[in-house]
């Protein structure tokens, strides 16, 4: 079937028939029905390749997240994939599985694709194909983390609000040894919330060890390790801060291993909130923020880069959502 097939059932000219097609809104809502309807009918799909040569523009978009198996990622993918079919663009979704090298598969593979502009949640430093799209000047935006050198606009969260809150929440119960399961330095949200943590802890008068202080990769097994090794300590924390809900998956399972139990025995507060959270026996205490806002507000950006409208980069507030994790004991 043609796009002539099309416009002779629907008793329109070709260029009226290619205008609706082509989401033109210049043409009289019945001969939108009837081009649609009769498109419908025949079974016509438009050349997608065809048209993308004529207008420069594959109307198509890629999203490369961190890590595809963390829900907090595929909120944002959701988000971002919701806000590009309102626009009439298609999401195409990868996972960089928190590796550089994967995450440049997947850059190469959206610029042979030619997609018209990505979002990235990036790894590393900003080497290998990051700097090929900006060479490119394919239009790109950094959602959740960012890159330093790069003059490209994000969307991100207020992680010195979301430590403080959380810190501030666990000293008010009289936890003076919080300790920290923070993520890689090689990764913003890593630096930002272990910076955050630090200044949070002096700001409350709160034991600054250094035995506190874990390390992490943003998934669980990191943060089931971590744990082990804070428990393990000459003089273990009272509380366990995640900094983010995989890393706070981790070390809830390891408290439960050793027969102690959350909110009674020790407390923890996790940064990222999962459905799963709030079904726990006890529910977990979370410094939350919207992941699937991130999604959609970086897609909106990326969309005003493509068409040339300002783009101003934005953070988002985070908020304290108080559950029985935390609350069951006072700390000492």
């Amino acid at each position: 079937m043609t796009i002539r097939d099309v416009a002779a059932l629907a008793g329109v000219s070709v260029g009226t028939a290619s205008r609706v097609l082509s989401g033109n809104t210049a043409t009289s809502p019945a001969a939108r029905e009837r081009v649609r309807a009769a498109a419908e009918k025949l079974g016509y799909r438009p050349d997608a390749r065809a048209r993308a040569l004529r207008s420069t523009r594959s109307h198509a978009v890629g999203l490369l997240v961190s890590d595809v198996r963390n829900p907090f990622f595929a909120d944002i993918a959701h988000g971002a994939e919701q806000a590009a079919l309102a626009s009439s663009y298609v999401t195409l979704l990868a996972n960089a599985n928190e590796d550089t090298a994967q995450q440049d598969t997947y850059l190469e593979a959206f610029l042979t694709q030619r997609v018209d502009g990505i979002i990235v949640a990036p790894q590393g430093e900003g080497g290998g194909n990051l700097r090929a799209v900006e060479r490119a000047r394919t239009p790109l935006v950094f959602v959740d983390r960012t890159v330093d050198g790069f003059d490209v606009p994000s969307v991100t969260a207020d992680n010195a609000q979301g430590i403080e809150l959380a810190v501030a929440h666990l000293a008010a119960l009289g936890h003076t040894r919080v300790g920290y399961i923070g993520g890689p330095s090689s990764v913003s949200t890593g630096r930002a919330r272990h910076e955050a943590y630090l200044a949070a802890v002096a700001r409350h008068g709160l034991d600054d060890d250094a035995e506190l202080v874990t390390v992490g990769d943003f998934r669980s097994a990191s943060g089931a390790a971590a744990t082990a090794k804070l428990l393990a300590g000459r003089r273990p924390p009272t509380a366990l801060l995640a900094a983010d809900s995989l890393m706070a998956v981790g070390a809830l399972g390891e408290v439960r291993r050793q027969g102690r139990r959350i909110g009674t025995d020790i407390a923890l507060v996790a940064l990222d909130d999962i459905e799963l959270f709030r079904e726990l026996d006890p529910p977990l205490t979370v410094v939350a923020h919207d992941a699937r806002a991130l999604g959609e507000r970086a897609m909106r950006l990326l969309l005003d880069v493509i068409d040339g409208r300002p783009a101003a980069s934005q953070v988002l507030p985070m908020r304290l959502v108080v559950r029985e994790s935390s609350t069951g004991r006072t700390g000492h």
